[in-house]
């Protein structure tokens, strides 16, 4: 069965050329990366009845009932009224109990499917609940400033945050503060969380751990474990074959709505280019196709990258390339260093996309 059903595939004959990435410096208002915090095209459609527990884990099952009756406990009024009823299916809650649910979980197991769910099952307007990750939600705070985030936020039931970073003690200490002022204001919280440095070797991130990183916030969570096999330690798959110089080329002007860059030339737009307009880069595109690809040459360089695949791969953009494959991309250093997770998490994306790229190649 062919998994390039979704690819655009090439057209005999391109009316122009490609676009380029290293052309585009997108204006983002502030008011749209507000609108823009809901769940990903690649979880529109997810929904609790979308999500299939493992038979042989209670566990999932239990979080599919505990955050249905999440969301419904979130349809009275905002902050004092009937919304602080009737939390995980239980009799009300005093102001002061937990405000928020933690997913804690290993990888693979459904978590940002579930969270999804959660903001689709939640019986309040879009513009009245918000969806992101947590390097979505420090862009937000650096675009608007803390203050005019805190009321940008108050007026909503629900803040999801996928993927909350706790690597960056500076930016943990930020949201944490962020999220108690929320909370103050009668917003319910949900998160998952990624993995401390020192915790790689377990190959997920403990719900103790979240809860004395996030300090006088955690009062404010539960946490809800979910149990299941990691498929990522199973391995990352290989990355396909880089195809040449003149394919991807041609490729890009054979499809429309694609993109043609070299490799190091967009590696240096990005340090031009606000990680939160990222996003906005990839407006409209059809496909990525990338020249020349080679190591990332920092760790600067790499996290900007980083916040590129996941941008591309939320949009389930196809990456063609030349050059490198994309598992040889980040040196033995890098991953072996604190930030691990996230090149792992970039190397596996962006090989799902190269995959979903060769549909592109005319054979």
């Amino acid at each position: 069965m062919s998994s390039s059903h979704a690819v655009p595939g090439p057209s005999p004959i391109a009316e122009t050329a490609p676009l380029s990435l290293c052309a585009l410096e997108p204006h983002v208002p502030a008011d749209r990366l507000v609108a823009e915090m809901v769940p990903p095209p690649r979880f529109d459609s997810v929904r609790f009845d979308t999500y299939v527990p493992d038979p042989n884990q209670p566990s999932q099952v239990e979080a599919v009932e505990v955050l249905s009756d999440f969301a419904a406990g979130l349809g009275g009024a905002h902050a004092s009224g009937e919304g602080k009823r009737k939390w995980f299916g239980k009799k009300a809650l005093a102001p002061t109990g937990p405000r928020g649910v933690y997913l804690d979980g290993g990888y693979g197991v459904g978590k940002t499917h579930l969270l999804a769910s959660l903001w689709h099952a939640t019986p309040a307007a879009p513009s009245l609940k918000a969806f992101g990750t947590f390097v979505e939600l420090t862009n937000l705070v650096g675009a608007l400033g803390f203050q005019q985030t805190v009321r940008t936020l108050s007026g909503h039931r629900l803040l999801c945050i996928d993927e909350f970073e706790l690597d960056d003690p500076g930016d943990t200490v930020l949201v944490s503060s962020l999220l108690s002022r929320l909370v103050e204001a009668g917003v319910a919280l949900a998160a998952t969380s990624n993995t401390l440095p020192g915790k790689l070797g377990e190959g997920r991130f403990a719900a103790a751990d979240f809860l004395r990183e996030i300090q006088g916030l955690s009062s404010h969570f539960r946490p809800l474990r979910i149990d299941g096999e990691d498929y990522r330690h199973r391995g990352l798959p290989d990355a396909p074959p880089p195809f040449s110089e003149e394919q991807v080329t041609r490729a890009a002007y054979a499809t429309e709505g694609a993109s043609l860059d070299d490799f190091p030339a967009l590696l240096d737009h990005l340090a031009r280019v606000h990680p939160s307009r990222y996003g906005a880069l990839t407006d409209g595109l059809r496909a990525v196709c990338l020249t020349e690809v080679q190591p990332v040459p920092d760790q600067s360089t790499a996290l900007r990258l980083v916040v590129l695949a996941d941008r591309l791969y939320d949009r389930e953009v196809p990456v063609l390339a030349a050059g490198l494959p994309f598992d040889r991309l980040f040196s033995e250093e890098m991953l072996n260093g604190g930030y691990r997770k996230k090149y792992f998490r970039a190397i596996s994306r962006l090989t799902a996309l190269a995959r979903d790229a060769k549909g592109l190649v005319a054979q």
